[in-house]
């Protein structure tokens, strides 16, 4: 098999689902030969590794260790899923005290095993602030923390798709951004049917009530998975964030919106971690500002004053030091 690098790849909670999931599917796709499994419950991940083994992938040598130093030294990228899952009726705020403090303890551990690590992916919830702890904890530059807020785009696509009953890689031009939660921002403005969508809208009649509830189901996507089967999902987001961090390894970049550190005065928007309309390649993450309608601009002021709500929440607990004294803990902030 012909591989992206031979660069170390550490999958944290790999004894998860997500984890699991994201095992094979970066086996699957050739991303690297050198793939760490790391989670702290050993029972469970030596059942994902022998797993892995009984695949039979060709070249790839699959290691695992409840070991973090063992894991991270060395490491160039990380993918992390090692939070609490969602369950039931609960939000991704829920989660909010216990995954910040596994997010610090991470960011951490990154800075004194692996600060040399090229890109991380965060996708345990809440995942624009579990994301942003990492990256002021662990010393990396902007540019090479990201979070998993591709996946909200995936299902505007799907939503419209089922809709408009066309196939789902005949929609186009799906975005949502700011936070990763109740308060995201779907935007219509770039997406592609046959024809743009606000002209394709006039010819099959969408009135703003039908497109409302289609953001609603977007927004609500990974509730409706917990109340469908039980559980929060993981198929989706792990295949997602695998090609996340295949495009920072050099592969097809990714173009779907990423959650990424913003700090402009200019857009108004100023150190949050939070989806934009963004780039991952090998040089890491980049963003553009977004081209949006009034209403649009409107509702994502609202999602970055809930992010920066919730960053002062953690910043109470204790979780992250003031703002103004992130640069003493990452000289690149």
């Amino acid at each position: 098999m012909k591989f992206l690098t031979d660069k170390k790849l550490v999958l944290v909670g790999a004894a998860g689902a997500i984890g699991s999931n994201m095992a094979q599917c970066a086996a699957m796709m050739g991303l690297t030969p050198n793939i760490t499994l790391y989670d702290p419950y050993l029972k469970g991940l030596e059942g994902v590794y022998e797993e892995m083994r009984h695949c039979g992938f060709d070249g790839v040598n699959f290691t695992f260790t409840n070991d973090i130093e063992k894991a991270l030294t060395g490491a160039n990228f990380i993918i992390s899923s090692g939070g609490a899952p969602r369950k039931e009726g609960m939000t991704r705020e829920d989660l909010l005290k216990g995954n910040a403090q596994i997010a610090a303890d991470f960011g951490d551990n990154v800075k004194k095993y692996c600060p040399n690590c090229e890109h991380i992916v965060v996708i345990f919830n809440p995942a624009d602030i579990t994301g942003l702890i990492v990256l002021v904890k662990s010393g990396l530059k902007p540019n090479q923390v990201t979070t998993l807020a591709g996946l909200d785009s995936t299902r505007l696509q799907s939503e419209l798709a089922k809709h408009f009953g066309v196939n789902q890689s005949e929609v186009s031009g799906c975005i949502t951004l700011g936070g990763h939660g109740e308060k995201m921002v779907p935007v219509c403005s770039e997406v592609k049917i046959v024809t743009p969508l606000n002209k394709f809208l006039e010819s099959v009649k969408l009135t703003p009530e039908e497109f409302n509830d289609i953001k609603q189901k977007t927004i609500q996507g990974g509730s409706n998975i917990i109340a469908l089967r039980g559980r929060s999902s993981f198929q989706s987001p792990a295949y997602v964030a695998v090609r996340m961090i295949a495009a920072a390894m050099g592969g097809d970049e990714f173009t779907l919106p990423a959650g990424c550190y913003v700090s402009d005065k200019k857009m108004g928007y100023d150190k949050v971690l939070m989806a934009m309309k963004s780039t991952i390649n090998g040089k890491g993450v980049s963003y553009v500002e977004p081209t949006l309608s009034a209403d649009e601009k409107t509702a994502l002021d609202a999602s970055y004053a809930h992010l920066q709500n919730l960053r002062d929440q953690v910043i109470a607990m204790g979780v992250l030091p003031a703002v103004a004294d992130w640069s003493k803990f990452n000289k690149n902030l």
